[in-house]
């Protein structure tokens, strides 16, 4: 890709010479934006076949200001010299020959038949757009002469360019939208430093509310719930002796306003059976499961403690994030150097839809010597597109899909080494026989070189079969993109169903390649062993997993949303300048919206950066824990290596020696 690639094929527009505008050292280098000789072809189906549109393309230094024809320019090219100077910058290079007839002229398509004032996006000419008392104008005209003898109306240019005045006020918008951020960066900062504050107090503050939220919401949940009882009871209860209320649903059919089965008594009744049902059903978990639930709030508190005393490992998603963007940008310039690694291709544009050497490829220096030019008056030889019909050129798909396994590889990887580096780190912790005393120095930066030094192999390898899942999705995604209008049910069901399996399975590889991680930094073993060992231990103790995922997911969405929703509505009473005391420090903006919406999700972000690292302390806690509990039996040869609020938990009982 490199060897064959050009990124100035996608930085330059290119002319119908297959010559870049704007590039340097070449006759282009001051003329950087490209002008349609006929831009009203463009609305012609063969732009949507071709992707290119049917009229020659020139490149130039700037677009036309004024309303010209090539008709007008040349009757009077003799007495106003400087009208034809202007006009003649918009014709082919070398051209300057006013006494050709307009026909000869406009057949080899030397000049335009007419220029409009455009204005440049995108580096290319597209008609100055503008809406005066809400008729659509350009240079305050409606109508225009098209210099073959034709008025036109301003809405056939705007067919022409369709959605481009949309896009140009997109792109004022995205002026403001930059104006916004320039004057409000440094509050926008500000705003994620106290984000990152308020993440690092939650993560403390779990050690000591971790058991106190939870069972909040776990009462609250059924408080709400039986007062939704209380309600279909009294509803049902009110509606007695109504005439109609004791009707059914089947005697009154469907109805789309919902309201008419609110009159009905079974309605209720149907709703106090389902939530007296999962009333039942929460309140049953909690009498047989209290004693897991405490374990993983225990676990949730050793946790924030492990964090607590290696502090570093909260700052070590940045490591994570600055590999990923590497990889990101080594995928993105090998994808752009292969997409543009081909030789210009020109085909025939002909206007005529029964021209048989449409669309067929053609040489630009020796087109005119052909026949094609008198079967098809007006087609032209231009620049298509970048491509080849070499075996590289054949085979460029293939190589994308390669690049894309390589950097999906390489984003598992790295991810990978970020969750063994931590759980190397948190398993030093858990492994210590006093705590903090016995915990090795410089903990993290330990473990990370023991996972670069022994473990690079095993984690390419789960990084690997992740990989391969996910490139098969990506695959997937592609081919129902493509059938997409073409599949019968059968082939859409087929497809759907696929769909789903490598989703699950990638779902399930991502949960055991995590474990797998955390026991191969505990034991050093290679990965199929570790995983082997993570899984079967995992399903010994698959409640207390079930529990504990759950309570660790409610307790971190809750913290990503206390902080988000915390520092956001802090962002809006300040960018609205609602607060006293800072109202004068506040930034006049366009769209307080932009800071905001910035904020809130880099809040966001920020948290989700701190609890994963919380999470990864979890869930190697947890699985230390179950190896603890295997290994040791509380004995004075065996004690166990847990904290004294597990030791208390798990009751004498399962602390006693264990029997030979």
């Amino acid at each position: 890709a490199w060897v064959h690639g050009d990124p100035r094929k996608v930085i330059y527009p290119t002319d119908s010479y297959g010559q870049f505008c704007g590039q340097k050292d070449t006759a282009n280098e001051n003329k950087t934006i490209l002008f349609y000789f006929n831009i009203l072809k463009c609305a012609s189906p063969v732009v949507l076949i071709n992707l290119q549109c049917p009229t020659t393309q020139l490149c130039v230094s700037k677009c036309p200001d004024r309303f010209a024809t090539y008709i007008d320019v040349q009757a009077s090219y003799r007495y106003k010299p400087d009208q034809w100077n202007y006009f003649r910058q918009f014709c082919k290079p070398g051209f300057n020959n006013p006494r050709k007839s307009v026909a000869q002229v406009l057949r080899d398509e030397d000049c335009p038949s007419m220029i409009i004032p455009s204005r440049p996006f995108l580096k290319r000419c597209f008609p100055d757009f503008s809406t005066k008392n809400g008729v659509l104008t350009v240079a305050n005209q409606t109508t225009f002469r098209d210099g073959r003898g034709k008025t036109r109306n301003v809405t056939d240019l705007r067919e022409a360019a369709n959605g481009i005045n949309n896009v140009l006020d997109a792109r004022s918008v995205g002026v403001k939208i930059f104006e916004d951020y320039a004057i409000s960066w440094y509050w926008i900062l500000i705003g994620l430093f106290i984000a990152m504050i308020e993440s690092l107090l939650f993560l403390v503050l779990l050690r000591f509310t971790a058991g106190v939220l939870f069972w909040i919401f776990i009462f609250g949940v059924i408080g709400i719930i039986g007062y939704g009882i209380w309600h279909c009871y009294w509803e049902y209860d009110h509606l007695k002796g109504i005439p109609g209320s004791d009707l059914t649903v089947y005697d009154i059919g469907f109805q789309t306003d919902f309201r008419v089965y609110l009159q009905l008594r079974q309605t209720w009744l149907a709703f106090m059976i389902l939530l007296c049902i999962v009333e039942v059903i929460i309140i049953l978990m909690l009498i047989f499961l209290r004693n897991r639930i405490r374990i993983a709030i225990a676990l949730l508190k050793e946790g924030s403690r492990a964090i607590g005393y290696i502090m570093s490992t909260l700052f070590y998603p940045i490591v994570t994030f600055i590999l990923i963007a590497i990889c990101i940008s080594y995928w993105a310039v090998t994808a752009v150097f292969l997409a543009t690694s081909g030789e210009p291709v020109y085909k025939v544009m002909a206007n005529q839809t029964l021209c048989k050497y449409a669309n067929l490829t053609c040489d630009p220096e020796t087109f005119n010597t052909t026949n094609v030019t008198k079967l098809c008056p007006g087609a032209q030889c231009t620049f298509a597109f970048y491509g080849g019909e070499s075996l590289y050129h054949k085979y460029i798909f293939i190589f994308q899909l390669a690049n894309a396994f390589v950097f999906l590889w390489l984003v598992n990887f790295a991810i990978a080494l970020g969750q063994c580096t931590l759980a190397g780190a948190f398993a030093s912790y858990y492994w210590a026989s006093r705590k903090p005393a016995d915990i090795p120095l410089w903990p993290l930066f330990s473990s990370f070189g023991r996972a670069i030094r022994y473990h690079t192999g095993s984690l390419a390898f789960g990084a690997l079969i992740l990989a391969i899942v996910q490139l098969i999705r990506v695959i997937l995604e592609y081919l129902d993109h493509k059938l997409k209008g073409t599949q019968n049910s059968f082939t859409r069901f087929l497809l759907c169903c696929l769909k789903c399996c490598f989703w699950c399975l990638e779902k399930f590889l991502k949960f055991i390649n995590r474990n797998a991680y955390i026991m191969i930094a505990i034991y050093g073993k290679n990965f199929c062993t570790s995983a082997k060992e993570a899984f079967f231990l995992l399903m010994r103790n698959v409640v207390r997993v079930a529990v504990l995922d759950k309570v660790t997911d409610f307790l971190l969405f809750l913290g990503k949303i206390l902080v988000a929703g915390g520092v956001g509505v802090l962002a809006f009473f300040f960018f609205t300048q609602r607060i006293p005391i800072f109202a004068q420090e506040a930034p006049m903006l366009n769209y307080y919206w932009v800071p905001l919406l910035t904020v809130i999700i880099g809040s966001y972000l920020v948290a989700h950066g701190f609890f994963s690292v919380y999470a990864m302390c979890v869930d190697t806690l947890f699985l230390c824990f179950c190896e603890d509990l295997e290994r040791n039996d509380g004995s004075t040869a065996k004690p166990y290596f847990m904290s004294a609020s597990l030791h208390r938990i798990l009751g004498k009982k399962e602390l006693s020696p264990k029997k030979a």
